[in-house]
């Protein structure tokens, strides 16, 4: 399966795990620290319109990134954004443009399917983050999971991940178990999370 579709499938499993929180669920603390469950949906929210944006060649404006309040349905909010991203990602010729993504570099431009790695691999982790917070499972597919973990496994870690907003967590030891457990721990989340 291309970037694309393992892209969507993550996608649309964060959709599903978000459209069930109820009403008292949005000040939940997550595995992301100091975040509670609204603020994790506004920053997922946030990077699908950014990298939608990019895919349209207009990621290098910062305002394309910028944190967005999710309003009084948080959840229907957070469904039309990802809706966004995935179309953008399926427009003809997206995985062949280059993409510029400030947060990571600024004065550079990443190939297509790197830059759709990249948010494949946020957010089968964030999805997990969510449904780790709501007590719930996550549905992914072994293939999918399986196409994150080499991609979870090449971010860089050391002194970069202990920083003030850094994207991930310095790494854990590699539990037993299977790819999923391993993704998480490569980027700082314990699978044992409550």
């Amino acid at each position: 399966m291309d970037i694309i579709g393992l892209d969507r499938i993550a996608v649309l499993e964060s959709v599903r795990v978000v459209g069930s929180a109820g009403p008292g669920d949005w000040d939940r603390p997550t595995p992301c620290d100091g975040w509670t469950l609204r603020l994790l949906v506004e920053h997922m929210g946030a990077q699908h319109l950014g990298f939608a944006a990019a895919a349209r060649g207009e990621g290098a404006d910062a305002a394309a990134w910028a944190h967005r309040a999710a309003g009084d349905d948080p959840a229907a909010w957070y469904r039309e954004t990802a809706r966004t991203v995935l179309d953008a990602f399926a427009a003809p010729g997206a995985s062949e443009r280059r993409f510029a993504l400030p947060e990571i570099g600024t004065g550079t431009t990443f190939p297509g399917v790197v830059a759709m790695g990249f948010h494949f691999i946020d957010y089968v982790v964030h999805s997990w983050d969510a449904a780790a917070t709501l007590g719930l499972s996550l549905a992914l597919p072994d293939e999918v999971v399986e196409a994150a973990l080499p991609l979870a496994l090449r971010v860089p870690d050391g002194p970069v991940r202990e920083g003030p907003g850094a994207a991930f967590r310095p790494a854990l030891p590699v539990t037993d178990g299977g790819p999923l457990p391993r993704v998480l721990a490569a980027l700082g989340r314990s699978p044992d999370w409550r």
